[in-house]
């Protein structure tokens, strides 16, 4: 490493070889395994990463995620580095226990992004978006990106080619929509997501599921095709606790990947530690 043409840029240019240096040192963290917590409106999904290789992942409830987040920990001793990114109930300070232990990266708008945000409203823009885009970047360089994360609600963001953000779109997602149906009327059932057999219901629980999934898939199809009809060398990209559900249903190529916002926050920590 010190050998040759090494050594006499060191000696030129300290700085710069001194910053290397300190960029190997940091890639050696990935010889640990890290942690990735996201915790969305209704649950909290985690990751173990060991440097890109996803070990394993799960979801865990709200009500006892301490010790059900401990017991991760414990079956996973190697574990040295926690990326937590939140748009539901806990904040920083609910994480605070882990420093204890381990090195714990809050992932806020205040952190390097790689992208510009054109987002009017900068301080309403989830970071759960912002997360989702910057993955899209990283993984899909020079190229458009549309990121539909299919869950409580269904985002749609745009990132072009040179790495402008523009924003996108939010919906109900499918569960809200079963929901709203059965809580804003007097006499519809509240039923389970289901694929529907046909367009034209024969019955009350068939018309429901073909308003709700039909009615989505046309959605997420239109909102494609609008998009590519202005844009071209584009990749879609269909995430999301529903999206191994739709992804079927949709006609477009698309990148189907239920892991990549927890994908996306290894992947924006380590582009926040290059720097």
């Amino acid at each position: 490493m010190f050998a040759g043409a090494n050594i006499e840029r060191f000696l030129i240019y300290p700085k710069q070889f001194l910053k290397k240096i300190y960029l190997y040192l940091c890639n050696l963290i990935y010889l640990f395994m890290l942690l990735a917590i996201d915790v969305g409106n209704t649950q909290i999904k985690w990751a173990v990463f060991e440097q890109n290789m996803l070990l394993n992942k799960d979801i865990i409830a709200y009500f006892d995620w301490k010790n059900d987040l401990n017991k991760v920990l414990k079956k996973y001793s190697k574990i040295q580095i926690c990326v937590v990114s939140s748009v539901g109930n806990l904040k920083e300070k609910d994480f605070l226990f882990l420093t204890r232990n381990l090195k714990v990266f809050f992932i806020s708008k205040n952190i390097k992004f790689p992208f510009e945000n054109k987002y009017e409203s900068t301080n309403t823009l989830g970071i759960d978006r912002m997360v989702l885009s910057a993955g899209a970047v990283l993984k899909f360089p020079k190229q458009n990106r549309l990121v539909i994360d299919a869950g409580t609600c269904i985002t749609y963001d745009f990132i072009d080619i040179n790495n402008n953000y523009y924003g996108g779109a939010i919906s109900p997602g499918i569960r809200l929509r079963y929901e709203s149906l059965n809580n804003y009327t007097a006499k519809l059932p509240l039923l389970s997501k289901e694929n529907p057999k046909n367009l034209i219901g024969n019955s009350t629980a068939e018309s429901i599921h073909s308003g709700i999934i039909n009615g989505i898939s046309f959605e997420i199809n239109g909102f494609i095709n609008s998009i590519l009809d202005r844009n071209d060398n584009f990749i879609i990209i269909l995430t999301g606790g529903d999206a191994d559900f739709l992804a079927k249903r949709l006609k477009n190529t698309i990148f189907a990947n239920s892991n990549f916002l927890l994908e996306s926050l290894n992947q924006l920590f380590q582009y926040n530690q290059n720097d």
